[in-house]
């Protein structure tokens, strides 16, 4: 599996386990398996027992899709790069490891996994 974090034009941070589509030795696309928009949300947030300044979640892409796998042109696709650690354990453990399509909401000091519903 490579998970990896990719910026869409449209702004969007999508976490997945990225392919390369090649054609004629040329990229001309990805294929994000089990996607999930990712988002910093900052503030006071919680229940005040916990200290971080921020909280990651990690919500569905494309939710109303049936496909696991969906194909991104490349010409969408900014930059491609390697999750921070945090990340990529709480994509692991709440998307593919449960296959769960509720969003997920972790502050950056918590070590588990919370489901929230909007």
């Amino acid at each position: 599996m490579t998970v990896k974090l990719a910026l869409l034009k449209s702004g969007e941070d999508v976490i997945a386990d990225i392919a390369e589509m090649v054609v004629d030795e040329k990229v001309v696309g990805y294929v994000f398996d089990q996607p999930g928009a990712v988002k910093l949300i900052t503030g006071p947030l919680g229940d005040g027992k916990h200290t971080s300044p921020y909280k990651i979640q990690i919500t569905p892409w494309m939710p109303l899709s049936r496909d696991q796998k969906i194909p991104v042109v490349a010409e969408w696709v900014i930059t491609i790069v390697e999750p921070i650690d945090q990340l990529k354990k709480i994509y692991e453990k709440g998307i593919v490891k449960d296959g769960n399509q509720e969003s997920q909401v972790v502050g950056t000091d918590e070590q588990s996994v919370d489901s929230e519903s909007d």
